[in-house]
Order: C-alpha cells, then sequence, then structure tokens
C-alpha cells in the first residue's frame, strides 16, 4: 500500500509553518522545499511545496494562496503520555496566535486543528463503572486544556 502523506494547504506561509512544526515535534525536520517557476501561477521563486516530517510522519506544505482554509473538520491528534506532555504540546500549539478550544481541542496560530490528549484519559472516559466514566466525561467536557488530575478526581467523585 502507498504511504499516506498529508498535504496542507496555506496562503503564503507553508515553509514558515513546517519550520514551526519542526521546532515543536522531537526527531522532526524539513526534507525538501519547491519554489514556483516562470509558469506560475504564483510568483517565480516564491515557495511552492515544503516536504517535513514530524517524528518519522511525513507531510508537505503548500503555498497555494487563499481559496482554502483550515477548520475543526480535519485535525491532527497528539497523543500524550501523561500531563506533562500534554502541557508542553498545548503550551507551543497555542502560543503566538494559537487559541484553545475546547475538551482538548485548539488552533495553533496558522488555524490547524489539533488534539492534545493524555492517553491515560481514555480508561477514565472508558470506565466499565458508568458513573465513574459520566463524571469525568462531565469533567472533560468543561475543560479548555485536559486536566487529567481533574478528570481522576471527577471520576472517583472527589
Amino acid at each position: 500500500m502507498p504511504r499516506i502523506t498529508p498535504n496542507l494547504w496555506f496562503d503564503t506561509q507553508s515553509k514558515e509553518a513546517a519550520e514551526f512544526y519542526c521546532s515543536v515535534f522531537p526527531n522532526s525536520r524539513i526534507t525538501n522545499v519547491t519554489y514556483y517557476g516562470e509558469a506560475g501561477p504564483r510568483e517565480a521563486g516564491t515557495v511552492m511545496t515544503v516536504d517535513f516530517e514530524l517524528d518519522g510522519q511525513a507531510f508537505t506544505a503548500i503555498d497555494g494562496g487563499p481559496e482554502f482554509t483550515f477548520d475543526e473538520a480535519v485535525s491532527f491528534l497528539i497523543n500524550c503520555d501523561g500531563q506533562q506532555e500534554v502541557d508542553y504540546y498545548w503550551e507551543k500549539l497555542t502560543a503566538d496566535g494559537g487559541r484553545e478550544v475546547q475538551c482538548g481541542w485548539l488552533r495553533d496560530r496558522f488555524g490547524l486543528a489539533w488534539q492534545v490528549w493524555p492517553t491515560q484519559a481514555d480508561a477514565l472516559l472508558g470506565d466499565p463503572d458508568k458513573e465513574r466514566s459520566t463524571r469525568a466525561m462531565r469533567a472533560m467536557l468543561g475543560q479548555k486544556k485536559i486536566d487529567l488530575a481533574a478528570l481522576q478526581a471527577a471520576a472517583d467523585g472527589a
């Protein structure tokens, strides 16, 4: 099966975005940059595409123009191992114009939607004890950045 590479459409910020994402995620790098030529459709010499990897996951970003923008219909899920990782990615991705949304969702300064999720929350929300899972779910619905200790306390009825 061929490898699937997410392709992100930007107006003119693909290289800036790729550099930003590579600075946030470990083991990441830009692998190639191509430029528009004389045939266009954009000004010759400006960035056309940027290929990059985020911890081994390939992405392509294109400076395609203002016709399309990001929305929450597509997002990237970051499965975090605990609160410390949640805090790290949340802080980095909401910096410089990013914004918190709800239930672990945010939009970075480029408008791309992310879900920053502690994997430990899965057990709380899927607890076979329906009262525990309901309390955890209600707590999560009131959060922006996920607070794992608060979810645990809610599940425990504290």
